[in-house]
């Protein structure tokens, strides 16, 4: 579908639920592959935008329908609704982005909770049975390009000490060894724009976008957190370790979230204007590493 704007998609919604008449309805279009509509911050109702992302809702829905009742981590219940135009519902989870600046103002405490919660959800994903979420629906988590081709996209759009740095971790990337853990199941998009974090009281409410959802290697499912900051995903893997009983290599993590930051880079030639953008991720990361 071509984008669409509020009216048109609101007509959509109360054809279906008559009752939401007198709701508040605003739209959300920041999603690659939907546009959603919040009604009186309670529901979310997600309209895909094309009929990969179809697939790709219908798909997310099978796999939440196994992975609600095995985890701790509040997800999203998401009803299908089918016909003229496929749509889906669900309610929302209480809260919103976890971002940098909002983390740095936690207290220790709050820091600690939300690092336990976010442990706890990876060990309990990367404990589901590989085959049943493979029958569910889970496919390979996304490939991401040969550490060569990165090489001979990214490095020359770096400056001096940038490039450098990449050079030395699209080396590390190549001679790392295959993973120890081998294929799990895992989220592999826990960035702080798929978390629902309740601001007032300092908590995450939940977690939700399992479209990148997939089997993985389980270090991938730490570098996202690397987006909010490198204290978080420090203290995730921690609380890992303890309850897995599983010892991650943080080095791998390390060397992993930098060849996904140069990847996307890499991916961004064709398309120049996320050029600057992209290197301004990377360039924040390798700040965190001084």
């Amino acid at each position: 579908m071509q984008e669409a704007d509020l009216d048109t998609l609101k007509a959509t919604i109360l054809d279906r639920f008559p009752d939401l008449a007198g709701s508040s309805f605003s739209l959300l279009t920041q999603g690659w592959d939907s546009i959603a509509v919040d009604v009186d911050d309670r529901l979310i109702f997600k309209f895909p935008r094309n009929e990969i992302a179809e697939k790709s809702l219908i798909r997310e829905i099978g796999l939440l329908d196994v992975i609600r009742p095995a985890v701790a981590m509040p997800v999203p219940d998401i009803r299908l609704i089918d016909a003229p135009r496929i749509f889906s519902c669900h309610r929302k989870l209480k809260g919103s982005y976890l971002e940098t600046h909002h983390y740095i103002r936690l207290p220790a405490k709050a820091r600690e909770d939300l690092a336990l919660r976010l442990a706890r959800f990876y060990a309990d994903l990367h404990g589901l049975d590989i085959e049943a979420m493979r029958a569910a629906g889970a496919g390979p988590v996304e490939t991401w390009s040969k550490p060569d081709e990165v090489r001979s996209k990214a490095l020359p759009l770096l400056p001096g000490e940038l490039r450098v740095l990449a050079e030395r971790i699209i080396a590390s990337w190549a001679d790392l060894p295959p993973d120890p853990y081998g294929t799990t199941y895992g989220f592999f998009d826990g960035h702080g724009w798929n978390m629902a974090f309740d601001h007032e009281t300092n908590r995450l409410s939940g977690v939700y976008d399992f479209a990148d959802s997939g089997s993985g290697p389980p270090p991938r499912d730490f570098i996202h957190s690397n987006f909010i900051t490198t204290d978080l995903t420090d203290r995730i893997v921690s609380n890992y370790e303890a309850l897995s009983g599983c010892a991650i290599e943080r080095k791998r993590v390390e060397v992993l979230t930098g060849a996904h930051r140069l990847w996307e880079l890499a991916e961004a030639v064709d398309d120049p204007p996320r050029i600057p953008f992209m290197i301004e991720h990377f360039a924040y990361w390798a700040a965190a590493l001084r």
